[in-house]
């Protein structure tokens, strides 16, 4: 893949969601939401201070994250739909 997020951007590619609910009934995609969920794909460099030094990024590619519902800007790259985010809008980092 060609592309790399600038400054305090991660690319981030969902994690598919359950296709049965607990009690075995199959969810129809139009009843499905959008998992908050999703794996770092690419990470910027991170953010810069008015002084000009560098924030490092606290994610890495290849950890997997929570973030808000309606976080990011869906874009779609090699086929593949990924989003694009700040830093701040992923919740937590799932271990």
């Amino acid at each position: 893949m060609a592309f790399t997020p600038l400054h305090d951007r991660v690319l981030v590619r969902r994690v598919e969601g359950d296709e049965k609910t607990k009690g075995g009934l199959i969810i129809p995609d139009s009843a499905k939401e959008k998992p908050a969920e999703g794996e770092i794909v690419a990470c910027g460099e991170g953010a810069r201070k008015d002084s000009g030094e560098l924030i490092p990024m606290g994610v890495k590619p290849g950890q997997t994250v929570l973030f808000g519902k309606w976080s990011g800007t869906e874009v779609k790259i090699d086929g593949e739909d990924l989003l694009i985010m700040k830093e701040s809008d992923i919740l937590g980092i799932i271990a």
